[in-house]
Parts: C-alpha cells; sequence; structure tokens
C-alpha cells in the first residue's frame, strides 16, 4: 500500500498528460516505477553497464552480476546458469574478458551476447509450428531487446519506432492455437520474416559488430550512434535489483511544532523546507531524474532500511553517497558504504556526519545538496527553509524512558538490571561506563567522536577510524548497527563490546545489558497506521497542499524562482497521487487540482502574476472543497 507514495513524480507527468493537462513544468521530475522482472541474462548485461561506469571499477560485483541472481530476483537462476539451461551460445569471450579484467572487451561480449540471444530466440520463434512456442520465443527475445530499447530510443527515435512496430507485427503474426481447437490461426510466416528481418538487420548494424568503438561510458547506445560522434544522452537508470521505494511500514514522523499543536501552514519557511525535503530538484542527474530526494534515504526522518543500489550499496539500508555514481568528481574512489543514519532529534545530535566531520548542520546539509548529489548551489532561502524543517525533527515517544534517561516503571526487571550494567564503570571500557559515551541525560550521546576498533584504519598509523556517538533512541527500528551495518541486533552489538573489549559478562548480563538497549531503543508508536479514515492518499495529499500553502507568502514577494521550484515538484505529485485514489469519481478533481497549481507556474514563467494569484486562488478553493470531501 505505502509502495503508492514514491510513485508520484514520475506517474505525476505521465497521468497528467493523459488527463489532458498538457502544461509546461519546466525541469522533469521522476521517481521509479516498479519495474517488470529482468530476465537473469538481460539483468547481468545491465548491471555490467551500470557497474562498468563506476570507478574503481568492482569487478568482483561484475562477476557476481553473472554468477549470482540479482537482488529480489523472480528468477532463482543466476545468468551463467540461466544461459546454460536456455541457450546454446557460448560465454567464452564473457568469462575471458572478465578474467583479464579488460572493460572494453567485457562491453563487447557481454553486448554480443544479448544480442545472439536475441537472434536465437528469434530463430526458434520462426522455427517452431506451435503457436504458443513461437509466442513466448517471441516475447523472450522482446524481454532481451529491452536491455537495449533506451538506448535504441535515445539515439535514433525512428528506428525505435520501427522496431517496436516489427515487434508488435512478430507478436501477432504467430498465430493462435484458438480455444479447444476453435479459432485456430496459422502463424503469418511471410510477415514473421519481414518483421524479424527489421530487427536482425538493426542488431547486426548496431549490436553484433566485430569491433566497438571504445567506450568512455558503457551504455546501451547502438554502435551506429556512437561512432557518428553526437552528444547522445541516455535517461539515467537504476540496474535490476534497486530498490529506492519507502519502506514498508513506514517510520512514523515526530515534529515538534505539530506535537505543540501549531499547523505546519502557519509556518512558510518550514512548509517550504518539507517540500524540499521530499523534492529531486534540488539535486543533480543522476538522484534528480530518478527521483531520489532526502526522504529517499531518510524515510519520514528515519531510516530507509530498503534502499539498495548495486555498486553503491553493500546491503539494504547502506549508500556510498561519496562513490562514481551521484557525483563523479566527489568520488573519492573507496568502497565505503555507509548505514543510513537517522535524522530523529537531530537538533540534539551535532556534529553531523558519521566521523562528525561537520560541526555545521548548514555545511552538513550544503554538502549533501551540492558535493554528494552534484547539485546547484542552494539559495540562503533554501538552506534557510530545510534547516527550519529537519530542527522540527523529533524523536519517537518512548514511555518506557524518562526525560533524563532514566527507565520508568514500564520497563521489563531485565532492563533495569541492564540499566546498572550500563551505568557501571568496566575495566575493558577504561573504568568508564557505556554511559560515559552514551550519556542518558543527554539524549544517550556525547556529541564526540571515538575510535572503539569497529573499522580498521585506511592506512599504517591511521587515526581516521573514529565515529561519532550515535544517540540510542529509537535505534530499535535502525538496525542493522554500526556505521556499516555490520551487526544485525543490538544483541550482536553487546556481543562485540563484551568480546572486544573483554568486558567478561555473564550469559545473564549480556541478555539484561540487551534488554536495556531495546527499553532505550523502544518507541510507543513506530510507525504511521493507515485505515478507511486516514488513508496513504489523505496523508500524502494533505502534505502537498500544506508545500502548496507557502505560495500565500511568496507570491506577494514576486520570488519566481522558489515559486516554480514548488508548482514543478507539487503539481506532479498531486497527479500522480490521485493515480492511487481508491475513490475513481474523485480523481478528476485531483487532476484538475494539479492543472490548476501548474497554471500558476506558467503565469509565473511568463510574468503574469494577476493571472498567477487568480490561479492560486482557484486552486486553494479547490483544495478546500476537496479536503471537506474528504477523499
Amino acid at each position: 500500500m505505502l509502495e503508492v507514495m514514491v510513485f508520484r513524480k514520475l506517474l505525476g507527468f505521465v497521468i497528467f498528460s493523459l488527463a489532458g493537462a498538457m502544461i509546461s513544468f519546466g525541469p522533469a521530475i521522476a521517481t521509479p516505477a516498479k519495474e517488470a522482472p529482468w530476465l537473469p541474462d538481460a539483468a547481468a548485461y545491465r548491471l555490467t553497464l551500470f557497474l562498468g561506469n563506476l570507478e574503481p571499477l568492482p569487478w568482483d560485483d561484475v562477476e557476481a552480476a553473472w554468477s549470482e541472481p540479482y537482488r529480489n530476483s523472480e528468477f532463482s537462476a543466476d545468468a551463467l546458469t540461466w544461459l546454460g539451461e536456455k541457450s546454446d551460445i557460448e560465454t567464452g569471450p564473457l568469462l575471458d574478458a572478465m578474467a583479464r579484467r579488460d572493460r572494453q572487451s567485457l562491453f563487447a561480449a557481454a553486448t554480443r551476447l544479448i544480442a545472439l540471444r536475441i537472434e536465437e530466440e528469434l530463430g526458434r520463434a520462426l522455427d517452431v509450428d506451435d503457436p504458443a512456442r513461437a509466442q513466448q520465443a517471441v516475447g523472450t527475445a522482446r524481454e532481451l531487446y529491452r536491455a537495449f530499447a533506451d538506448g535504441v530510443a535515445a539515439a535514433d527515435p525512428k528506428a525505435s519506432r520501427r522496431i517496436g512496430l516489427a515487434w508488435l507485427e512478430l507478436n501477432s503474426s504467430t498465430g493462435s492455437a484458438g480455444v479447444l481447437g476453435a479459432g485456430t490461426t496459422p502463424p503469418d510466416r511471410e510477415t514473421m520474416v519481414t518483421a524479424r528481418a527489421v530487427i536482425s538487420d538493426y542488431l547486426a548494424e548496431n549490436y553484433l559488430v566485430d569491433d566497438f568503438a571504445p567506450r568512455q561510458q558503457l551504455s546501451p547506445l547502438p554502435e551506429t550512434a556512437v561512432i557518428s560522434g553526437r552528444d547522445i544522452e541516455v535517461p539515467p537508470s537504476l540496474p535490476p535489483g534497486s530498490d529506492i521505494f519507502d519502506q514498508d511500514p513506514l517510520p512514523r514522523l515526530v515534529l515538534n511544532f505539530e506535537a505543540q499543536g501549531i499547523d505546519e501552514t502557519d509556518l512558510p519557511i518550514v512548509a517550504y523546507g518539507d517540500m524540499l525535503f521530499d523534492s529531486a530538484q534540488i539535486f543533480g542527474s543522476p538522484a534528480r531524474d530518478l527521483g531520489i530526494a532526502c526522504s529517499t534515504c531518510h524515510n519520514r526522518s528515519d531510516v530507509n532500511q530498503r534502499l539498495f543500489i548495486p555498486g553503491a550499496s553493500h546491503q539494504p539500508g547502506a549508500i556510498d553517497v561519496d562513490g562514481a555514481f551521484f557525483n563523479p568528481i566527489f568520488n573519492d574512489r573507496r568502497d565505503d558504504p555507509l548505514d543510513i543514519p537517522s535524522l530523529r532529534g537531530l537538533r540534539f545530535t551535532g556534529p553531523y556526519g558519521r566521523d562528525g566531520r561537520f560541526a555545521s548542520l548548514r555545511d552538513f546539509t550544503r554538502n549533501v545538496i551540492v558535493n554528494e548529489f552534484g547539485g546547484a548551489e542552494p539559495t540562503p532561502f533554501m538552506l534557510d527553509a530545510l534547516l527550519a524543517y529537519m530542527l522540527e525533527f523529533d524523536f519517537l515517544q518512548n514511555s518506557m524512558l524518562a526525560a533524563d534517561g532514566r527507565l520508568t516503571d514500564a520497563a521489563p526487571e531485565a532492563a533495569r538490571r541492564g540499566e546498572e550494567i550500563f551505568n557501571r564503570p568496566l575495566a575493558g571500557l577504561g573504568d568508564r561506563s557505556c554511559a560515559s559515551c552514551h550519556v542518558p541525560d543527554g539524549n544517550f550521546l556525547d556529541r564526540q567522536a571515538h575510535d572503539i576498533g569497529s573499522a580498521s584504519p585506511p592506512y599504517e598509523g591511521a587515526r581516521a577510524s573514529a565515529f561519532d556517538t550515535p544517540t540510542l533512541l529509537g535505534t530499535v527500528y535502525t538496525a542493522p548497527y554500526f556505521h556499516d551495518g555490520s551487526l544485525p541486533t543490538l544483541a550482536a552489538v553487546v556481543d562485540w563490546f563484551d568480546e572486544t573489549k573483554s568486558l567478561d559478562l555473564t550469559d545473564a548480563q549480556r541478555s539484561d545489558l540487551t534488554a536495556y538497549l531495546e527499553a532505550v531503543g523502544s518507541a510507543d508508536e513506530p510507525y504511521e497506521t493507515f485505515d478507511a479514515e486516514n488513508t496513504s492518499f489523505r496523508l500524502a495529499f494533505s502534505e502537498l497542499t500544506t508545500f502548496a500553502s507557502t505560495i500565500d507568502t511568496l507570491l506577494p514577494r514576486r520570488d519566481a524562482e522558489h515559486i516554480l521550484l514548488l508548482t514543478d515538484t507539487v503539481a506532479a505529485d498531486l497527479s500522480a497521487d490521485a493515480s492511487t485514489m481508491s475513490n475513481l469519481a474523485g480523481r478528476p478533481e485531483v487532476y484538475a487540482l494539479a492543472e490548476r497549481l501548474a497554471q500558476v507556474g506558467a503565469a509565473v514563467r511568463a510574468g503574469d502574476w494577476e493571472t498567477a494569484e487568480a490561479h492560486w486562488t482557484a486552486f486553494r478553493d479547490a483544495a478546500d472543497t476537496i479536503e471537506e470531501r474528504a477523499f
């Protein structure tokens, strides 16, 4: 149910067009829609292209792309096993290129292999008399061609349309076995041969060549386009196995002002910051084009434990933000993905960054936008707004914990025994206690960085393995633990300290200390709850109309830059949210609402402020009506 919330931007543009609202939004926004499953060999090829553009190239990951099923694959077989079972094509050239670690040869061998697989399946379709088997072969061939399709579409739209028509002709000319012997249609061999020739000729010219031109960037672009020297941009895409959807269940968001009964619409700078936190437009490509926003990694201020991008993540919930993918100029050439930290209680948890390198949250935020994700320099107002919003993030409420960090009567007895151990000086910790760093009345942190031996130094004598002390609040819901997510449970954390620091705890003491950490890291209501009255659509609709409310402040200031950033983001999101509504009759009204907001942006772009104000008034009136009907 909750995954629909992350489709908003991409679907917004698609559905908005279908709804007849072709308004100019400015820069396109895109958020991933769920892809159809990739065939193992096609998936391995696309993973090879993606990984082959990382620097340094992770050869072990490339080998795994062919020898292991891709993450969350619907197929149990890896690509090499799949090819052994389904194909007669030799994989020797591919394996040789991987063994020699020759990037260009790897690209050529993998590209030829996929093209030959398409030809193999097309040949099977023509060789069989059974329409069902012919259709299956054509379907497989088309799924394999998907590995090249976006490159062809980007470089040669006419050829892309011609090949698309050929696939349709192939599929429709394979014949039909009918139903119970009735309605049988024989294959149209002549049409099949003609359609197959369109595809095969293009493959021969572009993907089955003897020598491919050297590739600075590995991509599915056809060879003729590459040797032409034209500047062709293939839309960014994530490789098979990626997952940037919101986690389910969705974490509960606790905002300081909201808990005090203050409405976000009365705090325009906070509302604008909330919008920026959910907007991919503040980042550069590819993050912007893929719909990656701050909230992608930090769902509702917490951790997205399902986020995974091959080559940038070593496990779900981790990401290497200073690698080659997001911003090559910021590539530190180190394979060091970090566990995504929670942002709850952000105003209490400085300094910032896993190693505490940023004393200022403002500097940290700018670094994320400009350096890590390659975005344009944010305006002072944008940084002000983002900080105003993020500084409102609060910790989850926990009835087992008092304000001073001591357990309440609601905590179990084992946790009480663990509390005593937590506060007791231990020889293995240099006669300090766990509480020396995780200070209970300081939100369980000391705002310092320590080298506890959880990471190997990068070079002999280095003093660069210290990490910022993390808070223990809310940690039950942020597993795994440590900077690299190497420990799966809080019990494993206790075991690690006991073993590496020679604490000599008994099994019972370990259990009690774990119970204490679980009590401290617990919460009364950790997740958003949805029912017939409180649906995911209503939550999204309320958020988006709140974002839009900042136009009340921006319009009188004639602040075109920040208005357009808002309208481009929110209009698309509103339209996409309409597609998730269970009330089908209500969808047209939400589409129309999105159109009104887009018209505000169109008028602002034209410098027609009077018209912009009129469209804004119409938007507010329509939004109030929809809210009253509670779709």
